[in-house]
């Protein structure tokens, strides 16, 4: 058996019971296609197996690529695919693989390094939302990763990627995984999260402007919202608009709800 390498950041999960939750949470049917990132030494993948038409697996480590191969090579509804899940075209890679294009759940243990730019590959961003996006996505994150993206406004957790990802999806948190349930236990606690992917009921108009003025926004916690938006719109000006929506403007951005967050780019956008 290989052992985990740091520089992948590979925290393999040996728990039963976390395996069970994130199982269930995935909802699977036999016609469901799963992608799995970083299946690891394929604990998960066997959990997948037998209640999915296919899973794909994307595996950045040559030697557990080799075990998976050897171990699941022969399963006839999976395919294995060796690379870095950040940089590759899983659309091309799958065009002549019939069985297993267009994965519609995500099932996935992954590296707590890399969450943002994943999360960013599965669901696109506000400007640009994924062209096709999943029906479901079940992640083991970082715990603090977790409580940030279901977070409720108002939340000390609630900030700019809640935003972001909220704006995009539904998110769910499933439950807590703690570190001994790893080998080896990382430094942080874990849990699993399940995201809806979903269109925005009333999309921003200018979904880049969104985009700033969350970023700009969230820049420092600390401050109100006025003082932080300063440089693109007039504080009494803001102070009118954040009236108009019914929200007191010594509001900082963690208390706007998405949903304040766009009637607030819009009315900028209609300023404009």
């Amino acid at each position: 058996m290989p052992q985990p390498r740091k520089q992948f950041a590979q925290h393999w999960l040996r728990s039963d019971k976390a395996l069970s939750r994130i199982v269930s949470a995935a909802e699977l049917s036999a016609t469901d296609r799963v992608l799995e990132i970083g299946p690891g030494t394929g604990i998960l993948t066997r959990q997948l197996l037998p209640l999915a038409q296919a899973v794909v697996a994307v595996e950045i480590d040559r030697d557990l690529c080799a075990t998976l191969a050897q171990k699941l090579g022969k399963v006839e509804n999976f395919l294995l695919l060796q690379g870095d899940f950040l940089a590759i075209d899983l659309t091309t890679l799958l065009e002549t693989a019939t069985a297993f294009q267009n994965p519609n759940k995500v099932v996935a243990n992954i590296p707590y390094n890399i969450t943002g730019p994943i999360l960013e590959k599965l669901l696109g961003t506000i400007a640009a939302p994924s062209p096709q996006p999943f029906d479901l996505i079940v992640l083991l994150v970082q715990k603090e990763v977790a409580l940030r993206l279901c977070s409720k406004p108002g939340s000390r957790h609630f900030g700019a990627l809640s935003v972001r990802v909220q704006y995009l999806a539904h998110c769910e948190f499933i439950c807590d995984v703690p570190a001994k349930a790893f080998h080896p236990p990382p430094n942080v606690d874990s849990a699993v999260i399940r995201l809806r992917p979903r269109p925005v009921i009333t999309p921003a108009i200018s979904p880049r402007h969104l985009e700033t003025i969350v970023k700009l926004g969230f820049a420092s916690k600390r401050k109100m919202l006025r003082n932080n938006l300063k440089s693109l719109v007039e504080s009494d000006r803001l102070t009118q608009l954040l009236e108009q929506l019914n929200v007191n403007p010594q509001v900082r951005a963690e208390d706007l709800s998405v949903e304040q967050w766009i009637a607030l780019s819009n009315e900028l956008q209609n300023d404009g």
